[in-house]
This record gives structure tokens, sequence and C-alpha cells, in this order.
């Protein structure tokens, strides 16, 4: 163990030894206070996101980059978790959460914290980032504030890009409240009656105000540039808005407003029912865009009766209404980072390729000789298309399978694949169209992989396919051996340059062995319950880490070496967390770094206080997940695609995979969890009160951030 993990392990030993364990019930559901609510603790992961938003440490076009990213959590947030808490008052559910709270509770909570959250970032663009970026020349001009000659320009491009595809949609009696798409952006005025004296007009139609939707075109970019500097921009709907009497030959119109809708996203399918899983999704991804609103944004200047008026209509109340005293859609603004201004953004990512890949002119020749571990984006992710790419040209290659949850727009891999099975090759893939929010995209890659002669499974009946393994089979003299990639990240080469991420390359016979039953279990629907090595849910995923964690309490028992040391993305499971929790009972040291959401108390007397949780959010997303036991000594080190949350262990196909290899296992025990665990730049630290406290370097200590020497130094076995 690395001297970082054994400091952190020996603090407080010997108080702790001295307290009195509080007994745990049976189960934890309902008890408060050993449970953190699971909305409210994702709501301060996204704040630690802000943090790094206001962090005038990091440069202007990467604060921009994470208020975006800030925006766009929220809308899944709301489009998922916020969308069903929702539903379940409409329909008066009653039960409670996990942790004891009413719907109606968290939901009130979720708004009492968030909208502060959402006024604060509002501020960082509108008073900090936005003026700082003009100091550099970038700059958003209110259309108002430009020159005379600069908005006569500016009203051509309206007349000629823009006038043509606006539709402006008038509320009457013959014209219901319009429906308006999920994130869309609108604009919102009243229309004055007029007299008409032409007389060629009913009457009906000049009487009332009347109040007029349109909506900002998607096709039409939103950052309108002012000249050809490439750096002077105004907002697309402020154009809209200072032309909009344009639309409205004859009439008086009002003061245009901004707003934006959010609608309930989450599919509710019933596969039971399903005869043909393929068109049910596509079904059901025309029916998303009806969903229920669940979010109103609106301009800080709309005024109120329009607010109601705007609220009444979509059935939302007060609660569900957010006033924007800036830009209404952050993510709008993200263009701003495709500009070539090196100086604004971070320092470009210096990758590099394991040493065994670089000295072997093939992958199979490497891997036969040892296994390889990848760790992504620091680790060029050349090395997984590079494994599937050989496979689909090599002539001894006779199979390729593989699972693809996320795999991108433009994938390679992808591509490869049709490429491997136009060779005449054996090819397999199975794509899950469950994928939330890219269901579209991954329908679409099995179509064309399906046209190309590709043996396409889209997925298991009441199960989403999460794990991330390829198996490529391959003769080699009169044998057959199976090569296979293990990872915890998706087959998507985009998102790899910005999640950080493990894999694993192997020519091990009992996991190959074990990825040939596996693909059985998802092609072929066979009941497989016994993996050798594998540890793949919902077999037996669950029931191992229960039993690992309960394997070093009993250790720690008899005085042998104990410690668990996990890394993961979200901690909900109730079961899992009482189980840590009898451990840390036990005396069993415990570090957790979960970047998201964690429902486990840590620092309770007599019940966790052996328990320290970090969350670490810095320039690329926390993706991986390793899992460290001490096992008496006799180390055990495991990475994989599952989370420690009910939908992993009981409603997914994941697989976690040992890590056997002695070098590997220094390298991700002393190297990359050690790291982590040091980190007192980009690390939270959870409180027992379910707040966060940023690490902070001790008197005489050096900053170090885990990313930034994983930038300088590459894990390297």
């Amino acid at each position: 163990m690395s001297t970082g993990a054994k400091q952190s392990a020996s603090k407080g030993d010997a108080t702790r030894e001295a307290v009195a364990a509080v007994e745990l019930p049976p189960s934890l559901l309902h008890h408060r206070h050993f449970l953190f609510n699971r909305e409210l603790s994702w709501l301060e992961f996204n704040r630690r996101v802000l943090e790094e938003a206001l962090d005038p440490a990091h440069p202007l076009l990467e604060r921009l980059k994470f208020l975006s990213i800030f925006s766009s959590n929220l809308d899944e947030f709301f489009m998922v978790r916020v969308s069903g808490l929702m539903e379940q008052l409409d329909e008066e559910v009653a039960e409670l959460s996990p942790d004891g709270m009413t719907v109606a509770e968290q939901l009130r909570e979720i708004a009492a914290r968030l909208k502060p959250m959402v006024e604060q970032q509002t501020r960082c663009l509108r008073e900090d980032v936005l003026p700082k970026l003009a100091e550099a020349g970038i700059l958003i001009t209110p259309y108002r504030e430009l020159s005379k000659e600069e908005r006569q320009r500016l009203d051509e491009y309206f007349a000629e890009k823009v006038f043509p595809v606006l539709t402006p949609q008038a509320v009457d009696s013959s014209h219901p409240f319009p429906y308006m798409s999920n994130l869309s952006l609108n604009l919102g005025l009243m229309v004055e009656p007029v007299e008409d004296k032409t007389g060629k007009f009913p009457q009906a139609m000049l009487g009332e105000p009347r109040f007029v939707r349109i909506k900002v075109p998607p096709v039409v970019r939103r950052l309108v540039p002012v000249d050809d500097s490439g750096t002077r921009f105004t907002f697309l709907g402020e154009l809209i808005s200072a032309n909009i009497s344009s639309l409205f030959a004859g009439r008086r119109t009002g003061r245009a407003h901004l707003f934006r809708i959010t609608r309930d996203a989450d599919l509710d399918i019933r596969e039971d029912e399903a005869s043909d899983l393929l068109s049910v999704m596509q079904e059901h991804l025309r029916r998303r865009r009806f969903g229920a609103a669940v979010r109103l944004e609106v301009t800080a200047s709309m005024p109120e009766k329009l607010v109601r008026y705007l609220s009444k209509s979509l059935e939302l109340s007060e609660e569900d209404v957010y006033r924007i005293d800036g830009p209404l859609n952050v993510p709008d603004l993200l263009k701003l980072h495709q500009l070539d201004r090196p100086e604004l953004k971070d320092a470009p990512l210096q990758v590099t390729v394991p040493a065994p890949l670089v000295k072997c002119k093939s992958v199979f020749d490497a891997v036969r000789q040892q296994d390889i571990l990848l760790h992504h984006p620091f680790t060029s992710y050349v090395t997984v298309t590079d494994f599937i790419h050989q496979a689909a040209h090599d002539p001894d290659v006779l199979a390729i399978k593989i699972c693809l949850y996320r795999a991108g727009q433009d994938s390679p891999i992808v591509q490869s694949l049709m490429e491997a099975s136009a060779r005449g090759k054996q090819v397999a893939v199975l794509v899950e169209l469950k994928a939330r929010f890219d269901e579209e995209n991954n329908i679409e890659w099995a179509q064309r992989l399906e046209r190309a002669g590709v043996h396409v499974v889209y997925g298991l009946v009441g199960l989403k396919t999460h794990c991330k393994v390829a198996l490529v089979v391959r003769r080699e003299g009169n044998h057959l051996r199976r090569y296979v990639h293990l990872a915890t990240g998706n087959y998507n080469p985009t998102t790899s340059r910005v999640y950080t991420d493990l894999g694993l390359l192997t020519a091990n016979k009992k996991l190959g062995a074990d990825a040939t039953d596996l693909f059985n279990f998802l092609t072929g629907c066979s009941l497989q319950t016994k993996y050798r090595r594998l540890l793949v849910a919902p077999v037996n995923l669950r029931e191992r880490m229960i039993e690992f964690i309960e394997r070093e309490a009993a250790h720690r028992r008899k005085g042998r070496p104990a410690r668990i040391i996990v890394k993961i993305n979200s901690l909900t499971d109730i079961q899992i967390v009482r189980a840590l929790y009898a451990a840390s009972q036990a005396g069993v040291h415990i570090d957790l770094i979960v970047r998201g959401t964690c429902t486990l108390r840590p620092g309770l007397a007599g019940v966790s206080e052996t328990v320290r949780v970090r969350s670490v959010v810095g320039r690329f997303l926390e993706h991986s997940r390793v899992f460290y036991f001490e096992n008496g000594g006799e180390e055990e080190v495991y990475i994989g695609s599952a989370d420690w949350m009910s939908r992993n262990l009981d409603r997914r196909v994941e697989v976690v995979v040992p890590v056997d290899d002695p070098n590997l296992k220094r390298l991700l025990r002393d190297e990359i969890l050690d790291a982590y665990l040091r980190d007192n730049v980009n690390a939270r630290l959870l409180q027992p009160d379910g707040s966060y406290i940023r690490a902070r370097p001790a008197d005489g200590e050096v900053p170090f951030s885990a990313q930034e020497f994983f930038q300088r130094q590459p894990a390297t076995a």
C-alpha cells in the first residue's frame, strides 16, 4: 500500500476503536439518519460542477464550458428525475424515498436548493465570464448596443436568413395554446387589438389582445456574427425580438420575452408486451416530444401576468418557474469554445500508447505476451480502435463480438465492424436501444450494421445491457485463441477524450471463456449463472460485492489487514450501504471516491467513522470504476462498468473483471487510486450533514491534482 493510503488509513485509529457501534436496523429503508436523499445528493454534485465554473484559476473558455455542463446536467435532471417525482405527485403516490422523504418534500427542497444555484450561475456568466471574454476580444453585444450600421446589416441578415423560417402561433378561440417542444427556445408576446380601417377582416380577428409564441429556430445559429472578425456576436433571440413587428403587419406588438420549457423525457417501456423492440423504441421516441412540462424558464424581464399565463397553460406551479437574469440557454454559448484561442483553454492533452503495443507490430502479439491496462484519456483511444480495426482486417480472425452502449455519431469502431462483416468474419453486435438519450443514434447504427450483414441484437427483455466487452476469436496454428477487451467506459472515441476510463486487454483463457458465455447469454438468451472469473450483474455481482465487504470486516475482527478503496460514479444501493456501515463498525478503513450521488453518510458516530467519501471534479469527467479489497494481505483489484446502484446490480447487465497481473494491481492501487486519495486541488470531502468541503493542502503540503498528475505521468506498468 502507498504512503498516502497508509496515512489515510491510520488516522483516528485509537479513538475509533473505543467507540461503541450503533445497532443497525435490518434495513436502512426510510431511516433518514442513515441515508442522504438521492436527488439532493445529485444536486450537490452539480454544485461542484458550478464551483469549477466559478474558479478563476481555470481558463475563461473552460469556465464557460463548466457553466454549459451545469445547464445540460440540469436539463437531464428535470427530464428524468424531477419528471418522475412530478408524475408520482400527480398520481398521489404515497411511497417515501429510501431516506424517508415524501414526493412533495423532495420537490420543494429541490427548488429551494436549486434556484440560488441557478442565480449564482447566471451572475457568474453575466458579471464575470462574459465581461472577461470581452476584455479578451470575444464579445457578445446586446443588439440595442450595436451601432446603427451594425443593426442595419443584421436586420438584412434577419430578412434573408431568419424571417422565412419563423412561424408565429397566436392563441384564440380557433387556435389553442400551441405545443412547444422539449428544450426549445421561444419568444412570447402580446399582440394588441387594432381598428381595421379597410373593413376586410372579421371583427373576431381584431378584438382581444392575444398571446403569440414564436419558436427560435434551431436551424439558425443562436450566436449571430456582428461582423467578419469571428469574435463579435449577438443573440439570435434579440435579433428576432428587435424585428418582431415585421411578423405582424398592421398590428401593435408588445415586447417579446424569451422562455424555455423542459418536458418529461423518460421512457416507460413495457418490454414484456413488445413484440418488436425496435419499432417500440421508435414510437416512444416520437412520443417523448409530447411529455408533460416540468420546468419553465423565463427571462427576468417577463411581466408577471405573462409568467402566470404560461404557467397556467403548461399546468405548472410557481415552484416550477425559474427566472433568469441573463442568457436563457447557456449551452448555446459553448460554440465560443470552438474559437482558435488556445490561451483561453486548457493545454492540449498529450496522450501515450502503452510500451508493449508500441514494441509489437500486432496488438495480438502484445496481448498474447501480457495483460495491458489502458487509462483513458491519458492513454490514446487509438489502442481500442486499432484493436477492433486489426481484428477486422486480420485474415486469422474468425469472429468479433461487442457490446455497444453509446458509440457516438462517427464511430470508427462501427465502421471496422461493418468492414469485418464484408470480409466474411462472423460479427455479432449488441446495440442497446434503451441507452437514454442515445436511442435514436443507436437505432441508426443498428440498422446500418444489419444492412452490412452484421448479426445485431437489440438488448435483452427486462434488462439494459451496460457492460463494455469486446471478444475477438483468432485462429493461431491448430488452436483458437480468444482476445478480450473489458472496460469501464463506452466504445465512443469522442467521449473517450473527456472521460477518465480504464480498459483491460487480455488473452487470459478463463476470461475469454467467460466472455464467450456472456455473449451466449446476450445473443442467445442462455441462462448462464456461473462464470469462472467475471462478476456479472444481475447474476452474481451484488452477492460477490457484499461478500467482499463482509470478508474485509471478518479480516479486521481477526487482526488481519483489511481495507476497502472504491472509485465509482454513484453509491445509492441500500444493501451495499448497510454492508459498508457494518464493515466500518468492525474497524475497516474505507475510502470511497464517488463522483456524483452518494446516499451513504460518512463520519456518523458508531456507524461510519472509518468511512471517508471524496468526489473529484475537474477537467475530465471521472467515469472509471475500481474496486480494491486488501483481503488479509491477498489483495484483489477489479475494474468494470457497474456503479453501486440498484439499477446496475439488479436491472442491468454489467461486468466487473479481476485484475490479476501484479504490476497492473500495483499501478491501480499505488498510482491511480492513491493519486485520487492524495488530490487536494479537485477533491471535495463529503461531510456528515451532506455538504462538501474542498480538500486543501496541509501546512507545508504541495498542491496535488490527480488529473494533472496523470497528464504529466501517465500510469504505466
